[in-house]
């Protein structure tokens, strides 16, 4: 049998720890919501180097170290969703379904490009305006993006574009963008690109432009 004093110690800590999850629970839910997609997955490579590393493995492995690095690093200030976490293919709808029933404060689709001029190179940033604060919170997202890539890690900055694609279009976030990190088809960027202490390294700059733009 409990003595009255155990009892009532074994009620307060039920009461702390309900107290706890409830506060934990809040501060979650405080927490702005982030869809990192990363393009393609499964059937879909996506573009290619010419050693035959994958766009779609490049963009995965980036999103996956900005979880990592946001529970760690950064101590969780995110809620952070993908909307894809293995080799798999999502359909363009179900990437935007995710973002609009986890009713995201930002979506990224993360990418890399391609083009037959092997000289081309750098970052693009395409945005597709909704609405005037759309337009402006997106625009500031890409272009914190942009800087950060280019002021952090040196890589070249082709600016910020309007896109028609369907993962912007058919989105409801507050803020989205597709971005391009670099082109495959240039032999040193690709390489920089498949490397893993680049890709933590753009992760981590990614995560610093979405904070900063989140004013946090």
């Amino acid at each position: 049998m409990y003595t009255l004093n155990q009892i009532i110690v074994l009620l307060l800590c039920l009461v702390f720890f309900n107290l706890s999850y409830t506060q934990n629970e809040k501060d979650q839910e405080n927490k702005p919501i982030i869809v990192i997609d990363p393009g393609h997955g499964g059937r879909d490579p996506g573009a290619m180097t010419a050693q035959g590393i994958k766009e779609k493995d490049i963009v995965l492995a980036i999103a996956s170290k900005m979880v990592v690095l946001n529970d760690t690093l950064f101590e969780n200030p995110l809620r952070l969703f993908l909307t894809r976490y293995t080799d798999t293919l999502i359909a363009l709808r179900d990437r935007t379904l995710l973002a609009k029933t986890l009713k995201a404060d930002i979506f990224i689709s993360i990418h890399c490009n391609k083009a037959i001029n092997t000289t081309a190179a750098g970052t693009d940033v395409f945005v597709y305006p909704k609405s005037e604060a759309q337009a402006s919170a997106s625009t500031y997202l890409g272009l914190t993006v942009q800087k950060g890539l280019t002021d952090v890690l040196g890589i070249k900055n082709r600016g910020l574009k309007y896109g028609n694609f369907q993962v912007l279009r058919d989105n409801d976030s507050n803020a989205s963008i597709l971005l391009e990190l670099g082109f495959l088809s240039k032999s040193d960027e690709a390489i920089y690109l498949t490397k893993e202490k680049s890709q933590n390294a753009i992760a981590l700059v990614i995560l610093q432009a979405i904070i900063k733009s989140l004013r946090l």
